[in-house]
């Protein structure tokens, strides 16, 4: 969350200083788990979300954590939407991450569901390295961590 608010605060100085940005009143508020994205136009609007969506990348924190909502109207004309930042695994999710360990894992690896987290468990390193190997390489609807590989 930490890079995310400083990506946030990085996109709003970029706003307020781009000469395409002059006179629209462009903004960017981070408030909670989501962003409020508030232009003149609809084209300025996506503009302001690839310019957040640039700031996050360079953060290196994962596009898939945002949820983008409908662009809305709001008063005067001005747009405004809605990006909602997921964060921890869904059920479904971490089932489906558990049923890929159990069906293409090495032997002797076991996973199970602790909250929004998966944890993993195999007597040897190796193995659990090949998981982590074979879980990059799927394509999850959410951004994988792997915490507390013990070296």
């Amino acid at each position: 969350m930490q890079e995310v608010r400083n990506a946030v605060d990085q996109a709003q100085r970029e706003l307020s200083t781009r000469f395409d940005f002059k006179g629209t009143d462009s903004s960017v508020e981070l408030s909670g788990m989501e962003l409020r994205l508030h232009s003149a136009t609809e084209d300025r609007l996506r503009a302001v979300l690839q310019v957040v969506e640039e700031k996050l990348v360079k953060r290196q924190v994962s596009l898939k954590c945002l949820d983008a909502q409908k662009v809305e109207e709001a008063s005067k004309g001005t747009a405004r939407q809605t990006v909602l930042i997921k964060s921890g695994l869904s059920a479904d999710n971490a089932k489906a991450i558990n049923r890929w360990i159990k069906d293409r894992g090495p032997k002797g690896v076991s996973s199970s569901t602790q909250g929004e987290q998966v944890r993993v468990t195999a007597k040897k390193r190796d193995d659990l390295q090949a998981v982590i190997a074979g879980l990059k390489e799927q394509d999850f609807p959410v951004p994988l961590q792997f915490e507390n590989f013990r070296d």
